[in-house]
């Protein structure tokens, strides 16, 4: 399951895991609601490759804000707590496993 970051927790966290994917979200978002079991499933799959965090935009814009996430959902892929890639909006599960793929590589 995914950890969920704040303003005190999300660099120290990021900055220590070779890759992450960053989940911004809101609870109110239907698209985020539907890709949350998507992106857990795949996690569950990676069998510790991956590792997923969330962050709600609304609890913490300026987390999202820093990152220039303006819709949600997006994720955003850090290696070595640098962003290296995004992806916005809800799309098919099998594009979003790819992209998440092509991103833990």
């Amino acid at each position: 399951m995914a950890e969920h970051l704040n303003r005190e927790n999300f660099k120290s966290t990021i900055e220590k895991l070779d890759v992450a994917v960053v989940d911004f979200w809101a609870e109110w978002c239907g698209p985020c609601n539907l890709l949350s079991p998507i992106l857990e499933e795949f996690e569950q799959k990676t069998e510790g490759r991956l590792k997923l965090f969330k962050v709600n935009v609304d609890k913490d814009p300026i987390i999202a804000s820093e990152y220039g996430v303006e819709s949600i959902p997006t994720l955003l892929t850090f290696k070595g707590g640098i962003p290296t890639n995004s992806f916005t909006g809800l799309a098919s599960k099998q594009a979003i496993e790819e992209y998440i793929s092509s991103a833990i590589k």
